[in-house]
């Protein structure tokens, strides 16, 4: 399938064409590390989301049906559709107008008090966690992190050409996730994706969480995953004792840092070299950690 061209021309003749009393607002293209969707600025005030991946089709739907309903009990600010965009101008998909979130993407301008991060991220995830998931649909990374087992060890394979040392260690590592209880309890809700560019902030300060395509539920082990690909050592054990996360579900999740880390440094180190930089962090991060 030929990806479509999004770009602001496509977004000035959807809004026109769906959302006539936005017409003729600026429309200005928001640089992302992100795989999933493009995002636009419209006027001062609004921010249009398109999905520009196939795997992305469907991510609009959830969000504007889910967002509005959990966002009342979230301990951090999140999107609030404002406008359900269809087909249409020659884009084949739904997409979305949220109300614009100030702020820098810490991709771009990194967290520097990771103190308030850790507890701020702990504290949300355990709201999220806490709101009834009845009827939610299932994460893309909501399953066990064994049943990547076949993907991670092909990493390990072609981390092990460059640096044999460190593939021995992650070897070790990840045999250990495997060995760790599966999650047991109902399915929970979880953001799924708790990347630096998902995550907003001022003056340093965490102050929004944004980009819910992964919104679902199951184990909530995937969202423990902010530890390694954003925290430190000494600033992960706040995070964890905000978010409640038990020994089994701490292993899990740096399971999920061990096995994200090397497979996303592997996919993207060419096509997208910031996405891959933070992989990699993630995976030093996590090895570091190993009991």
């Amino acid at each position: 399938m030929t990806a479509p061209v999004i770009d602001t021309a496509l977004v000035e003749r959807l809004i026109a064409a769906q959302f006539p009393d936005w017409a003729g607002l600026p429309v200005r293209e928001v640089d992302s590390a992100g795989t999933d969707n493009a995002v636009f600025r419209l006027g001062d005030d609004l921010a249009v989301r398109l999905p520009k991946a196939d795997w992305a089709v469907g991510q609009a739907e959830k969000e504007q049906r889910w967002l509005p309903r959990l966002a009342p009990h979230l301990t951090l600010p999140v999107p609030v559709p404002v406008g359900r965009g269809v087909p249409g101008e020659g884009y084949g998909r739904a997409w979305s107008v949220f109300a614009w979130l100030d702020g820098d993407d810490a991709y771009d301008v990194p967290l520097t008090d990771l103190t308030h991060a850790a507890v701020e991220l702990g504290r949300f995830g355990a709201s999220l966690r806490a709101v009834d998931a009845t009827g939610g649909p299932a994460s893309w990374r909501g399953g066990p992190v064994g049943g990547r087992d076949a993907e991670t060890r092909e990493a390990i394979l072609a981390l092990g050409a460059d640096d044999p040392d460190a593939a021995r260690a992650a070897t070790a590592a990840w045999e250990a996730v495997l060995r760790v209880p599966e999650w047991d309890g109902e399915p929970v809700w979880l953001h799924g994706d708790l990347l630096p560019g998902n995550l907003l902030g001022r003056a340093g300060r965490l102050t929004a969480v944004i980009d819910f395509g992964g919104l679902g539920t199951g184990d909530p082990a995937a969202d423990m995953m902010c530890a390694w690909t954003l925290l430190t050592a000494e600033t992960r054990p706040l995070f964890r004792e905000a978010a409640g996360a038990d020994d089994a579900t701490w292993a899990r999740g740096h399971g999920w840092a061990l096995s994200w880390g090397l497979m996303t440094e592997q996919y993207y180190r060419v096509e997208n070299p910031a996405l891959a930089a933070v992989a990699r962090r993630t995976f030093a991060e996590a090895l570091a950690d190993t009991p």
